[in-house]
C-alpha cells in the first residue's frame, strides 16, 4: 500500500505570501495538487476550509505533512485534538521532516511542547497588537472607522429626520447607506431642541 503525503499551508493575514510553505511542502515530497491551503486565517480560528479539505483528502495509511505546528494550531486544545483525531483515523502526522508517533513518550512530549509554544507566540502577538493600539488610541491615531456621511450630510440627515416626513428606510435610500448607519447618525447628531 503506497503512502500519500497531503498538505496544508496557512498564512494569517491576506499581505503574507504561501509561497516559502509551499516550497518547504514540495520539497518533503508533496505533489503540489495535494497542498491545501488557508489565506488570511488564523490558527486560532477553527473555521478554515482548507484544513477541513486536507483532513478530508487524507486516508488511513497516509500522511498530514504541515511546515510547522503553528500552521496546523494555535492552542494546544486545538493542536491535541487534531493529531488525536488523525491518529484515530490511521493517519501520521509529519511536522516539517518529522513525523509524530504518539506512541513515542518522546515524541508526545515534544508535540506538546511545540504545541505550547505557538499557543504562547499566538498570546503574545495579541498581546503586542492590544498594546500597539493602546499607544495608538492614546496618540490620537486610532479613532475607528471613519464614518459614511461628512459632517454636512449628517446634519442634513438629522434635520430631515426631525421634520417627520421621512422615514428611516427612506433616509437610507436617499443617503445610500444601511438603516443602521442611519440610526448611528441620528444618535451622533443633536436634534434641534437638544442644540
Amino acid at each position: 500500500m503506497t503512502t500519500t503525503l497531503i498538505g496544508y499551508a496557512r498564512c494569517s493575514t491576506d499581505k503574507q505570501d504561501l509561497a516559502a510553505q509551499k516550497a518547504a511542502l514540495e520539497k518533503l515530497g508533496v505533489v503540489p495538487e495535494r497542498i491545501y491551503t488557508d489565506h488570511g486565517l488564523t490558527g486560532t480560528n477553527r473555521s478554515r476550509p482548507g484544513l477541513d479539505q486536507a483532513l478530508a483528502a487524507v486516508r488511513s495509511g497516509d500522511t498530514l505533512v504541515v511546515p510547522k505546528l503553528d500552521r496546523l494550531a494555535r492552542s494546544v486544545p486545538d493542536a491535541r485534538s487534531i493529531a488525536d483525531a488523525l491518529v484515530a483515523r490511521g493517519i501520521k502526522l509529519a511536522l516539517g521532516s518529522s513525523v509524530y508517533d504518539p506512541a513515542d513518550p518522546m515524541g508526545k512530549m515534544f508535540f506538546n511542547i511545540l504545541a505550547t509554544f505557538a499557543e504562547f507566540e499566538s498570546d503574545l502577538i495579541r498581546l503586542r497588537t492590544r498594546e500597539g493600539m493602546a499607544i495608538a488610541r492614546s496618540r490620537g491615531k486610532l479613532r475607528g472607522k471613519k464614518p459614511k456621511l461628512s459632517d454636512k450630510q449628517q446634519k442634513e440627515l438629522r434635520r430631515m429626520h426631525d421634520t417627520g416626513t421621512y422615514a428611516i428606510s427612506d433616509l437610507a435610500e436617499l443617503f445610500s447607506v444601511s438603516r443602521p448607519t442611519v440610526y448611528r447618525t441620528l444618535s451622533r447628531q443633536p436634534t434641534a431642541i437638544e442644540r
